[in-house]
């Protein structure tokens, strides 16, 4: 199957985001310690209270669990801090390496990321709340055009077909992150109708970014399999040293572990590589008003979408003129049509428009 990407040209991307993928590891692998460490703290104390009941290794498992429960609370509690700071980071500066920029090295690679989200997006908030509305579109789209079931209706075949239907959907997962990429790459003075444009692009392509993201799909699963049972003896060996807790926890804690790495390092290559993708396969297209008009029809979310691109342009109107080109792919701008339009003449009827539309 041929896919749209380099797997050479993502590691050279890779490569030259060094400083802010250290910066990732750092973030998910104390995200996996602090995990790890509360996990084990409270099974000692559950143990210690379990002992007074007679029942120490109950009240080991119980403590653990809730050890365990406090950290995914408290992650479920910054994902957006680890989105806007991490994940849109990280975003930025491969974006600035795919357009060929200078980066700065270190930290400073990591100050100067943050201040191109910033100037996209202006809060966490609201590049939270962009990502949620694209993650919703997606799924909603995906349901009506990637129905594998009604596509092929075969008798008896539920749960493959479900199966299917489940690797189709995470095949797509990363691509609001690379939506946030063009966004970033288009410098989108309104990140609410510039998504608009993104998913139209997305969904007039979407057989392409479907090829491509099974294929990573693929690749993601194989690692991550092999990651698991690299890592698997090793934490089992952690736990065998705490008496209390074992069994089901030396699983929780192996796929801790897997999580981080995948968030760290397996993740930003799928994105990268579906990022190539999005650019190549969208270059020089503008969103074709039918797909438009159906992802209004399969989703009220990319109504709001329309509703809050047209409230943030009532609130912040874009300046006249930005004094820089757009991006290869950007669609031009309404006020500036590629020639004027032909005025309406009284004495003969006007020819049929037998131009052919945007984006096919």
């Amino acid at each position: 199957m041929n896919k749209d990407f380099s797997i050479r040209a993502v590691f050279g991307l890779l490569l030259k985001t060094a400083p802010f993928l250290v910066f990732r590891l750092l973030v998910y692998f104390g995200i996996m310690l602090a995990i790890i460490l509360f996990t084990l703290i409270g099974s000692g104390f559950g143990w210690m209270i379990g002992s007074i009941a007679d029942n120490a290794p109950a009240g080991g498992f119980v403590g653990g669990l809730v050890g365990f429960g406090f950290c995914y609370a408290l992650l479920i509690f910054f994902r957006s801090w680890l989105l806007y700071i991490v994940k849109a980071g990280h975003i930025a500066v491969l974006v600035e390496a795919v357009d060929g920029r200078p980066l700065p090295g270190g930290k400073g690679q990591v100050d100067y990321a943050l201040k191109i989200v910033r100037e996209r997006f202006v809060t966490s908030n609201v590049l939270f709340a962009v990502d949620a509305l694209i993650k919703r579109i997606i799924r909603a789209f995906n349901r009506a055009f990637f129905n594998i079931a009604r596509l092929f209706p075969i008798p008896g075949a539920q749960g493959f077909i479900k199966f299917l239907n489940t690797v189709v959907n995470y095949s797509l997962t990363f691509l609001d992150e690379v939506i946030l990429a063009y966004l970033v790459r288009i410098r989108a003075a309104n990140p609410w109708k510039s998504s608009q444009t993104a998913l139209v692009l997305y969904a007039q392509n979407y057989q392409a970014f479907l090829k491509n993201a099974v294929w990573l799909t693929i690749l993601i699963w194989v690692l991550t399999l092999v990651i698991f049972l690299l890592v698997l003896a090793p934490v089992a060996a952690l736990v065998a040293l705490v008496p209390s807790i074992g069994g089901i926890f030396t699983l929780l804690l192996a796929l801790v572990v897997v999580w981080a790495i995948k968030q760290a390092v397996i993740e930003p290559f799928a994105m990268t590589a579906l990022m190539q993708v999005f650019f190549k396969v969208t270059d020089g297209q503008v969103a074709n008003p039918e797909w438009e008009a159906k992802l209004e029809n399969v989703s009220g979310a990319f109504r709001d979408l329309a509703k809050k691109g047209a409230d943030w342009a009532a609130e912040k109107p874009e300046p006249p003129d930005s004094g820089s080109a757009p991006a290869s792919g950007e669609p031009p701008p309404p006020s500036a049509p590629a020639s004027p339009p032909v005025p309406d003449t009284p004495t003969a009827p006007e020819p049929p428009d037998k131009t052919p539309k945007p984006g096919t």
